[in-house]
């Protein structure tokens, strides 16, 4: 957080604002497929997440024929394969099933019901809403398919938060004076950064790359020459931050 404060002379601080710059490791294999080792940021994903619940019959594994069941499971496990569909027409979007629990969940029983959780996100709000609803139909689809019935529950949603335009030309401009080549790219993990957007103060975010694009991780690591020009970068993009900061 860049805070100019408000009683410094008028020269120095005729506005006095407040603006969030962020450092963060990359977690996006973009940048590291590109071998670029810095990434202006361009907002956080909107995500829409909810739990899949489809209800079938429970009965013994032993006595019902395969054309009789009513399985749970079976409807479920039809999502994972399209989710990576979906996610694919969406062009930037990103789909996960991240958990799945069945009942009675014994080897003798087929599956009365199914509840699995999906993740969707996208910088895009429109895109996003189209996600959610061809996640639906298909659901809605391979219960019919599998004669067994779906529920949809909302665990939680957000929308998407785009950046600063100028702050996010500033890193962009930032980075190239650093190391000569930049990605803009969205962040899919959240971050404190999407509530501060939210609340009307002017953001934007810097990656540094991780390598292998992997985060949230315990083998999650980063090239110390990259580091070192994330602080290089980063300290061009505050001053630039502090200078757009006196000029509005």
């Amino acid at each position: 957080m860049v805070k100019v404060p408000p009683k410094l002379p008028s020269a120095y601080a005729p506005n006095p604002e407040c603006i969030r710059l962020r450092g963060v490791r990359q977690n996006n294999l973009k940048g590291f497929d590109l071998d670029l080792p810095l990434g202006a940021v361009l907002g956080t994903f909107g995500v829409e997440r909810h739990a899949i619940t489809f209800h079938g019959q429970a009965a013994h594994s032993g006595s019902t024929p395969m054309n009789r069941r009513k399985d749970a499971f079976l409807a479920a496990a039809k999502m994972s394969p399209e989710i990576y569909r979906i996610a694919e027409r969406s062009h930037g979007g990103v789909c996960t099933i991240g958990s799945c629990t069945t009942n009675p969940g014994i080897v003798t029983s087929v599956v009365e019901e199914c509840r699995i959780t999906l993740d969707q996100r996208h910088l895009d709000a429109a895109k996003l809403r189209q996600m959610l609803q061809e996640a639906k139909d298909a659901s809605e689809k391979f219960a019919k398919e599998g004669n067994v019935k779906v529920s949809w529950e909302r665990l939680w949603q957000i929308a998407p938060r785009p950046f600063n335009d100028e702050l996010i030309a500033l890193c962009d401009e930032s980075i190239r004076e650093t190391c000569g080549k930049v990605h803009r790219l969205p962040s899919g993990p959240l971050h404190d950064a999407a509530e501060v957007a939210a609340a009307g103060v002017p953001t934007v975010m810097m990656f540094v790359q991780s390598l292998h694009g992997i985060s949230h991780n315990k083998i999650e690591d980063t090239k110390e020459e990259h580091l070192e020009l994330c602080v290089a970068a980063f300290d061009k993009l505050a001053e630039k931050a502090m200078g757009w900061v006196k000029s509005r």
